[in-house]
């Protein structure tokens, strides 16, 4: 089992790459892992496709911790790191202090990713690589697709790959076709250690609520996240609705 589920998944990632031409001879790749199940499985999946194409597509791999400053045990990411000879940089900051005790956000991911994606790009820009790979997974695109629905009134998902100007950094998402299911059967077969989260609003956000709604649906409809997928390489703009707004500022 845990030989072909690392087949699998390994199909799945070095499609993703070769479709949207993620990474490429001579990349400096830093994969953002916070210590969780999803970065600790991608910067595993990664390590196995660079030993897979080591000829082919020659790149180096680094991994980038923040330090939130919230007290995280970071022994589970040393040992994982060292397992996989990965160079691993832990990079402290005062995200957590900002959050918790300065603004006592109750409602605090938005300002979170943003600090913490600054702080990450920053980190990479200085270590001089070229490409930060995230671990956000095939769920992932789902529940921002609905939330993006349900929250903002839009009909949209993140990118598989995202050029950033300003920094001149390429996002990528090798996960993109690997599903949520797998990344926690690969964690159990493969025994990846994790760091559990010390958030004080983990498990209690707006993207929980949408994962609830999403794992009810699929009890009814098994294969809605294939089907999501699907859709989005089936996109017909053609049936959308879109209205210009006019000079006066107002739609129609």
């Amino acid at each position: 089992m845990s030989k072909t589920l690392q087949r699998t998944m390994l199909t799945q990632v070095t499609r993703a790459i070769t479709h949207f031409a993620m990474i490429e001879p001579g990349d400096k790749v830093v994969v953002g892992v916070s210590g969780g199940k999803d970065s600790n499985s991608l910067l595993f999946c990664l390590n196995m496709y660079r030993r897979r194409y080591l000829k082919k597509v020659p790149f180096e791999l680094h991994a980038v911790h923040l330090d939130m400053g919230l007290g995280a045990n970071l022994d589970p990411l040393k040992e994982l790191c060292q397992r996989l000879e990965i160079p691993l940089t832990v990079k402290p900051t005062d995200i957590g202090a900002i959050l918790f005790d300065v603004r006592k956000e109750t409602n605090p991911c938005a300002l979170c990713a943003t600090l913490r994606r600054g702080a990450l790009h920053n980190t990479v820009l200085e270590l001089g690589f070229n490409k930060v790979a995230l671990a956000h997974h095939l769920d992932d695109a789902v529940e921002t697709f609905f939330m993006s629905l349900l929250f903002n009134g839009m009909m949209k998902t993140f990118s598989p790959k995202t050029y950033l100007d300003r920094t001149n950094l390429t996002l990528i998402r090798p996960f993109v076709y690997v599903t949520e299911d797998q990344v926690q059967q690969l964690l159990t077969l493969e025994d990846i250690p994790v760091i559990q989260n010390p958030c004080p609003v983990n498990k209690k956000t707006k993207r929980e609520e949408i994962k609830v709604l999403i794992d009810n649906l699929s009890q009814q409809y098994p294969d809605i996240r294939q089907k999501f997928l699907t859709s989005l390489h089936n996109f017909d703009a053609s049936n959308l609705w879109p209205v210009k707004e006019n000079k006066k500022g107002r739609w129609g």
